[in-house]
């Protein structure tokens, strides 16, 4: 039986370690059947992202500034050239503010720093997107999935300026879902728990967030980069030819509590 994403080209973002998400989404699409390429941001990261994309036989491992227009210019184009022209699926998993901006209080985040988080954490979706559509115009639509929180929702603690960003990709995924779906392109978004991933550390406060989850969520269990990986499977798959515009909770319902 043929995998859901056989003959599927995908693009993945934000690959960090075997530990991220974005690692677990990919990995997830390539035991169904699609063929990957990977972005990296900086040299610290490059061999190991290479070494986990070896492992899928991936077709790209590129370098990608999301801050830079003509960087992720390039990196379309050498995706396109690598899948033929085209592509299915584009999983955006990135985000970033200073450490700084999330042990204190919000109201001191300066100016700079807040645009900076801003910037890598939601408009990047905008600009991939954007580079994004004439590739999956080509294959006569694709699927756009991102990585949310719900600190962009509701305040927590520490989050701060991180919940901003995740706000603000939170409403960008809804309006790109309206621009693109003319193109036959869904865009959608996976709300996940605390995961221990390499950027949760950053987060003052992770142990203390994991306990009270698992404390107060429903199925009174911790989330895995597999179970989001799964989930996003899904909203990227033509299971959910009709779903776009949302965001999906992989939260062990933890969102649905009032305390």
């Amino acid at each position: 039986m043929a995998g859901r994403f056989e003959g599927k080209q995908a693009l993945i973002l934000g690959v960090a370690n075997k530990r991220s998400i974005a690692w677990a989404i990919a990995k997830r699409l390539h035991d169904e059947g699609a063929e990957l390429a990977f972005t990296y941001q900086g040299e610290r990261i490059e061999k190991g992202v290479r070494e986990l994309a070896e492992s899928v036989g991936a077709k790209l491992v590129t370098e990608c500034d999301v801050r830079s227009d003509e960087d992720v210019a390039r990196v379309f184009a050498e995706t396109g050239e690598a899948f033929g022209g085209g592509l299915d699926v584009l999983v955006h998993s990135v985000a970033f503010a200073a450490a700084e901006d999330l042990e204190g209080r919000f109201v001191d985040t300066p100016r700079d720093r807040f645009w900076m988080a801003v910037d890598i954490s939601a408009y990047s979706l905008v600009a991939c997107a954007r580079a994004a559509e004439p590739l999956m115009q080509a294959r006569g639509g694709g699927s756009i999935v991102t990585m949310t929180y719900l600190g962009g929702v509701r305040a927590v603690p520490h989050y701060n300026v991180m919940g901003v960003a995740k706000a603000t990709l939170d409403a960008s995924m809804r309006y790109l879902a309206w621009d693109l779906g003319q193109s036959g392109i869904r865009v959608n978004a996976v709300s996940a728990g605390p995961v221990r991933t390499l950027a949760a550390r950053s987060i003052a406060g992770f142990t203390t967030m994991e306990e009270m989850f698992e404390q107060r969520a429903p199925l009174h269990r911790h989330i895995a980069a597999d179970d989001v990986g799964g989930a996003a499977a899904y909203l990227l798959s033509d299971d959910a030819a009709n779903v776009t515009g949302t965001m999906l909770y992989v939260d062990s319902g933890y969102h649905a509590m009032g305390m």
